[in-house]
């Protein structure tokens, strides 16, 4: 496994936990009657951080890109 594929799963948790968090915020809110407004700035900046860890892993994971134009050097087979 590579470090961009850890990342990726990092970020995929990160984004979980996100989530777990934003329901558990409700589930109190709902306790304490309380309307619900956005999630706590806590879990708005794991969700950045998680989705900049994905993106990134995303775009390292797959490897080279390749040229889409037809008469590219790089889509000639030798």
């Amino acid at each position: 496994m590579g470090t961009g594929f850890v990342i990726g799963v990092l970020g995929v948790l990160i984004l979980s936990h996100a989530a777990y968090s934003t329901i558990q915020y409700r589930a109190l809110l709902k306790i304490t009657e309380e309307e619900f407004s956005g999630p706590p700035i806590n879990v708005v900046l794991e969700l950045i951080f998680g989705l900049i860890l994905c993106v990134w892993a995303a775009l390292t994971v797959p490897g080279k890109f390749l040229s889409i134009l037809p008469d590219s050097d790089e889509n000639r087979c030798n």
